[in-house]
C-alpha cells in the first residue's frame, strides 16, 4: 500500500520580516512522522540571467559589488523586478540585458531554469542566450552604480570560473548548463 499522505503539511505561517526585495517567513511543519519542525522560507521574486554572446565568441559580463560579502564580482547580466511581481522571464531578461550591458538582442534563446537555493528559497533562475546583439545606452538602477561591462572570450570566461575569479553560483551554473546543451 502506497502512503499518499504528504511528506510535510504547512501548520502556520507568518512573515518575519520584508522590504522590496523579499519576505522571509516562517513555517511551522508537521512531518509524515508526526514530528514537528520550523522551516525558515526567503520568498523573492524568479530573475532571469542571460548569457550575451557576439558573433565572435565574446561573451558580455559585468562586474559590481555585491554587499553581502563586501567585494566586486565578474558574473553574467541577471535580474529581478522587484516593483513587479510575475513578469515575463523573456521580457525580464531583455530589460536586464539592457540596463546592465547597453546591449540589445536580435534573439533570445530560452535554455533552462534552476532555483537559486531551494534549501530556503522560492527564488528561480530563467536562463536565456543573447545573439545578435547590438549597442544600445546602459540604463542603471540605483544599486547598480559602479557596474562595468567587458566582453571576454568564451575560453577566458571559462578559465576565470576554473580559476575560482568568477564565485556567482548561477553564471557557473548557466554557463555549464550550455556547455552541457552544446550551446558554447
Amino acid at each position: 500500500m502506497i502512503d499518499d499522505a504528504p511528506e510535510i503539511t504547512t501548520l502556520s505561517t507568518k512573515a518575519v520580516y520584508q522590504n522590496r526585495w523579499m519576505k522571509v517567513r516562517e513555517d511551522i511543519v508537521e512531518r509524515r512522522d508526526g514530528s514537528r519542525g520550523v522551516y525558515g522560507v526567503v520568498e523573492k521574486n524568479d530573475f532571469s540571467l542571460i548569457v550575451p554572446i557576439d558573433a565572435t565568441g565574446t561573451v558580455y559580463l559585468v562586474e559590481q559589488f555585491r554587499y553581502p560579502v563586501g567585494k566586486r564580482f565578474w558574473e553574467l547580466p541577471q535580474g529581478s523586478w522587484e516593483e513587479r511581481e510575475g513578469v515575463d522571464p523573456l521580457e525580464l531578461a531583455y530589460g536586464e540585458l539592457r540596463e546592465e550591458t547597453g546591449l540589445a538582442a536580435d534573439e533570445m534563446m530560452y535554455v533552462g531554469q534552476l532555483f537559486e537555493a531551494y534549501g530556503y528559497s522560492t527564488q528561480r533562475c530563467h536562463i536565456f542566450l543573447a545573439r545578435g546583439l547590438r549597442p544600445l545606452l546602459t540604463d542603471f538602477d540605483p544599486e547598480e552604480q559602479g557596474l562595468i561591462s567587458r566582453g571576454f572570450a568564451t575560453e577566458a570566461v571559462i578559465d576565470m570560473i576554473v580559476r575560482g575569479e568568477i564565485k556567482d553560483a548561477a553564471t557557473v551554473a548557466a554557463f555549464g548548463l550550455l556547455r552541457l546543451k552544446g550551446l558554447l
